[in-house]
């Protein structure tokens, strides 16, 4: 059987976002289940990660698969040199599923074409970031009932945000989606999604601050300024808080709306909007188990 990989989000069809929406349903309802017995999966993480890192080691833990791997590079042979190719190489001789983040753009789909066996991306630089998508996806159906017809807000760092570049590119195949874009100049969508979504007849709008539209939003969708994409310190102080939302600006806001992010934050969401109904990250967050144990299941033809 030819082995799945996940490495972009268009890897994926349609009809497998939705069988990933109803196989995270299952596994919310039951998230115990020992379909990894005797597996072992390789998390290889080049890159700090918290969430993306735990969530997929909690659901390989749950699926009663054995993990290998690092969260440092710095304790892998990386530092003696060692290259990717290698390293791949190496790994997929001791593990049947490799879940790997780098900093390094093309890094995952490079991985993918050395590795015997299947590679889930668990983020590659500014590129993509599927398996957050995924969670993101299960996360508006969750709330929404339905992934048609959904404004969604993107707000912050959408020039290195993986997670939005991702996110736009899979709800495009859903029914009318309006995006609106919310960003600095030096931070706007990148003009490869936007001759993207021209491309499929789909609509957005781009804006520099969002306090009078922010009513329309089904989905407002925050985004860290990503200290580490910076080369210039300087550059990175200019925009690092030009957009914070907080408890007030919600006021008028859709009874259903959600506000949505991919974590870590810094401040662009002030903790008072927490404990507002319409606050989802955290629980967003937890969707992400349920969300990889269903990717795996997929992906090693599990289920």
């Amino acid at each position: 059987m030819m082995k799945k990989d996940l490495i972009s989000i268009t890897d994926y069809s349609k009809d497998e976002y939705l069988k990933i929406m109803k196989l995270a349903a299952e596994f919310e309802e039951n998230p115990n289940q020992e379909l990894l017995k005797g597996k072992v999966v390789a998390s290889l993480f080049f890159e700090p990660s918290t969430r993306t890192r735990l969530s997929f080691e909690t659901a390989i833990s749950r699926l009663g698969g054995r993990i290998v791997g690092f969260a440092d590079p710095g304790s892998s042979s990386a530092t003696k040199g060692e290259t990717l190719h290698d390293t791949i190489k190496m790994v997929s001789n001791y593990a049947d599923l490799i879940v790997m983040r780098h900093p390094l753009e093309g890094a995952a789909r490079y991985a993918a074409e050395i590795s015997p066996v299947p590679v889930i991306n668990a983020g590659d630089g500014a590129n993509q970031h599927p398996t957050q998508t995924l969670l993101d996806m299960y996360s508006i159906l969750k709330t929404q009932g339905t992934l048609d017809n959904m404004n969604i807000f993107m707000v912050g760092d959408l020039k290195f945000g993986r997670t939005v570049h991702s996110l736009l590119m899979a709800m495009s195949e859903f029914g009318n989606p309006i995006f609106n874009f919310i960003a600095p100049e030096e931070l706007q969508m990148p003009k490869v999604y936007k001759l993207f979504l021209k491309e499929k007849g789909i609509r957005f709008f781009e804006h520099t601050e969002f306090t009078n539209i922010i009513s329309e939003a089904d989905i407002i969708y925050m985004t860290r300024v990503q200290k580490e994409r910076f080369s210039d310190p300087i550059e990175y102080e200019k925009v690092k808080n030009i957009y914070i939302l907080n408890n007030a600006m919600l006021k008028n806001t859709k009874p259903n709306v959600k506000i949505l992010h991919p974590l870590p934050r810094v401040n662009e969401i002030h903790t008072d909007v927490d404990s507002n109904e319409k606050a989802y990250y955290f629980t967003q967050a937890l969707n992400g188990v349920f969300t990889r144990e269903a990717i795996i299941a997929h992906t090693m033809n599990l289920k």
